[in-house]
């Protein structure tokens, strides 16, 4: 793992409600993430791993320690830093595509290109994704798949230090699924990014650099993998 601490989660905590109906949700999250590392939160569903990663986005705060990105501390930041933080820093691609219905492939990737001081070349990254050929269709001509690529192009265009990915591939059938792994492997491979992915699905820890396995709210385990298998290997 690099030394360098680029991600770091200092002890935090987080719950919602109060009095009787108050629910912990994060209990002392701590673990660092080095930079362009690909990071997988691993748990059950009610583990804190969603909450978690809405946290390091800057959408939810936490009630205690702290998320710091290259020394940087959130909780240190007005909203306008944090707004700043978001639109410069990071990238997100949800289960849920979330594509402008009125616009093209190619405009819904621009859509992300208009955030970044420092964006990737368009056509190159729609080549990269797959989409060159699609570029000019409209949501509702793609496939789910085609869907969530451009979902991720729109993500990866702005040039994030961290692309976020809350299941990914929860909508998507197996096949599917295992394209969209190859190509968040190979964005990985290609800008560097670091990524932290949100999911259920034991094999893709696997693909992983570091795997953090949460259950109740707390890290059970933090593994840094020596030896990756390729997405295209992964079976579940």
């Amino acid at each position: 793992m690099s030394e360098e601490k680029f991600l770091e989660i200092h002890e935090v905590y987080k719950s919602y409600g109060s009095g009787d109906s108050k629910q912990e949700v994060l209990k002392g999250m701590d673990f660092v993430v080095g930079k362009g590392e690909f990071c997988v939160l691993l748990g059950p569903s009610g583990s804190g791993k969603s909450t978690l990663l809405n946290i390091i986005g800057g959408i939810d705060s936490a009630d205690d320690g702290y998320i710091s990105i290259n020394g940087d501390k959130l909780r240190d930041m007005n909203e306008k830093a944090l707004t700043m933080y978001r639109r410069k820093h990071l990238g997100y691609v949800f289960q849920l595509y979330n594509l402008i219905p009125n616009l093209t492939v190619k405009e819904n990737v621009e859509v992300g290109a208009y955030l970044s001081d420092h964006p990737l070349e368009i056509d190159d990254l729609l080549k990269t994704l797959g989409l060159y050929e699609h570029r000019h269709k409209l949501p509702n001509q793609l496939s789910g798949g085609q869907q969530q690529r451009t979902s991720i192009g729109r993500a990866i265009v702005k040039n994030p230090d961290i692309l976020l990915c809350d299941e990914p591939t929860g909508a998507l059938d197996y096949n599917t699924s295992k394209e969209i792994l190859q190509l968040i492997e190979e964005v990985n491979r290609k800008y560097g990014n670091t990524i932290i992915m949100v999911t259920h699905n034991e094999a893709i820890q696997y693909m992983a650099d570091h795997t953090i396995k949460l259950r109740d709210g707390k890290v059970r385990k933090n593994i840094i993998n020596e030896k990756k298998v390729s997405a295209a290997d992964l079976e579940w």
